[in-house]
């Protein structure tokens, strides 16, 4: 019986809290359990709430992201004392980038105490501002309730985003003060729908113009608008592209989408921005990799914002127009009006044969995987392919940070709406947990999560979380044995490439196994869909770690030859300084399989034979030396 049936019954501060938070929506809970907060996860699992226990809070924190981002509803993070609550500041910095409504509520040390530098004591309200939407900590019985669902109201109104509730451990086990039973949750607030005027104003800015264009992003996906949206442009005939790491807002098989902007985009994506004489930015916040660098929309481009709360702040030159709306209600008034509207037959006609063209042209750049290439390891672009053309159209894809993404960027192709999650806070560690939170928000779909060597290694204790809590996911690991990206960045300003980037080998399918998932290695393209294959079929979390060669970067900077020589000379060099001090046969041999096993190249092989050859010899000259000098004394 809930306590709202029974207001006799005597019951805890923490027990209500729960209930407060379910009455809003709240449906999961991820966490590292601390004793601080063990009045509130009882309650939890009373209301229904589905409580996660994740090996490090950064990871919980990404995985109640990833649950916000996808379904729109308040996710709750559970976390201890000032150590714990600090772990989650990577999560909740995600939350906010990304306008996804997590409530954080972290423990407190007891009111007694407070302010005596207690054991895991901090200021946590000054500490979380600056990170999150609102933070306030509770200080009697009475007040945490009604703090709980300001938590949530604020969280999911406006542009929604994360919360912190910090709560000292000694009111959750307190009996809840009479008249402080949780109130009935309230309704999500009406969406206003904007004035018709200032939408048929916007529709006149595209419709006379000669180039018009659509970037749309979150707010899209967060209205549930995409059909709404592919309705809308197929009116109007104008084309969309999509913010960066929101590919999934609008179906990129369809004739009208001409690609996501930002890192790993084709060259066609930015031009075609540059060449819009009219651009209406629909729910996108217009962020710095969005706008290749605050770039777009340049000062010849009149455009338009539609968004839960515009702003001009990011963008080189003011708007001509900014709508405060939702996505949904500005395209129900935006259908409303078109509906009456008389187009221009001719202007339709040459915006449809333009966009022919304009489709064409993406789908020739954005081609990934059909290089030549037989080194060793595989080639990101044909792994992308084949997924692809493999996995189920509904599969939720996620995405780590670096190079190893831009390969997705361009050339993967997204068919439905809640289909990626990308963190457009650029954080490591996200692509496991995004994945392991989306398929528990969304049971019966696939997560496939993809992630460098270095990114992975920093949330893979999850795999564990994942065959626990039976998450149906896929770990694909693109390992090339560096921090790629901050590699790539020394090499272009000609520092001294490797310097604090290079990482040692770690047999990630091995981890795998011994986490209870499948684990394959893949050394070659071959390889690779025969293991993709074994994995979609396992019944159980897979991980499958490919060898790829550190000359891959990003689409735009293939290995060609001179990089081949280039980086097997560097190998080179390095591996001979080493043979330079070796005093003993075996440190050669070592140095020369090392260097065999990297450089996958004929140079490579003769020049290192080469030098074991003269090492070799110069060893021997010094035994036969020692063995004379040794006969004359005797």
């Amino acid at each position: 019986m809930s306590m709202s049936a029974d207001q006799s019954a005597t019951v805890t501060v923490g027990a209500a809290l729960a209930e407060a938070l379910a009455r809003s929506g709240v449906k999961i809970a991820f966490t590292v359990p601390g004793e601080s907060l063990l009045g509130l996860l009882d309650g939890l699992v009373a209301n229904r709430i589905r409580v996660v226990t994740t090996r490090h809070e950064g990871a919980a924190s990404f995985m109640a992201e990833a649950v916000a981002q996808m379904t729109g509803r308040p996710t709750l993070v559970l976390a201890g004392r000032a150590p714990d609550a600090a772990n989650l500041t990577i999560g909740l910095h995600a939350a906010q980038a990304d306008s996804a409504p997590v409530i954080a509520i972290v423990g407190q040390v007891r009111r007694e105490v407070r302010g005596r530098e207690a054991f895991q004591e901090m200021d946590l309200v000054r500490a979380f501002e600056p990170l999150v939407k609102w933070a306030a900590e509770a200080h009697e019985p009475e007040d945490v309730v009604a703090l709980g669902e300001r938590a949530v109201a604020i969280a999911t109104k406006g542009r929604p985003g994360p919360v912190l509730l910090s709560i000292p451990e000694d009111l959750l086990e307190m009996a809840l003060p009479d008249g402080q039973a949780p109130r009935p949750a309230t309704h999500p607030e009406h969406q206003p729908e904007p004035d018709p005027t200032f939408v048929r104003k916007v529709l006149h800015l595209l419709l006379e113009a000669r180039r018009p264009l659509i970037l749309a992003g979150a707010g899209v996906l967060r209205a549930r608008s995409t059909d709404a949206l592919v309705r809308f442009v197929e009116t109007v005939q104008i084309p969309v592209v999509s913010s960066w790491r929101r590919g999934d807002v609008f179906p990129n098989d369809h004739p009208l989408y001409l690609g996501m902007t930002g890192l790993g985009s084709p060259a066609t994506v930015r031009a075609r921005i540059e060449e819009a004489d009219a651009l209406l930015v629909l729910g996108s916040r217009l962020g710095e990799i969005t706008t290749y660098g605050y770039a777009v929309p340049g000062p010849e481009t009149r455009w338009a914002h539609v968004d839960v709360e515009p702003r001009d702040v990011a963008a080189a030159h003011r708007p001509d127009l900014a709508i405060a709306a939702d996505v949904a209600a500005f395209l129900r008034v935006g259908h409303r009006v078109l509906a009456v509207a008389a187009l221009d037959a001719a202007a339709f006609d040459a915006r449809r044969l333009q966009n022919v063209a304009d489709r064409e042209a993406f789908e020739a750049a954005a081609v990934v995987g059909e290089e030549p290439w037989d080194g060793p390891g595989v080639h990101p672009g044909r792994v992308i392919a084949t997924l692809g053309r493999i996995l189920p159209p509904e599969t939720i894809l996620t995405t780590d940070a670096g190079d190893f993404g831009t390969w997705a960027a361009r050339g993967y192709r997204f068919h439905r709406p809640g289909t990626f999650l990308g963190a457009t806070s650029g954080a490591m560690g996200y692509g496991l947990p995004a994945a392991i939170g989306a398929v528990l928000a969304r049971p019966g779909r696939l997560g496939v999560a993809l992630a460098g060597d270095g990114g992975f290694a920093m949330t893979m204790a999850e795999l564990e979380t994942a065959v626990r809590e039976r998450a149906h996911v896929i770990a694909i690991v693109f390992d090339n044995g560096r921090y790629g990206t901050i590699w790539r960045h020394q090499m272009q300003r000609g520092g001294a490439g490797g310097l604090a980037t290079k990482l040692g080998a770690v047999d990630f399918a091995a981890i795998a196994q011994a986490c209870g998932a499948l684990g394959l290695a893949v050394n070659s393209d071959e390889e690779f869909e025969p293991a993709l294959r074994r994995a979609l079929g396992a019944g159980r979390p897979a991980l499958l770690h490919l060898a790829l060669d550190p000359r891959w970067t990003t689409p735009d900077e293939v290995p060609s030859a001179d990089e081949a020589i280039e980086e097997m000379e560097t190998q080179l060099d390095a591996a001979l300084d080493g043979l330079e001090v070796a005093t003993e046969q075996p440190a050669v041999e070592e140095a020369v399989i090392e260097v065999i096993a990297e450089v996958d190249a004929e140079l490579a092989i003769e020049a290192v034979v080469e030098e074991t050859a003269e090492a070799a010899d110069a060893e021997a000259d010094a035994d036969v030396s020692a063995e004379s000098q040794t006969t004359s004394a005797e």
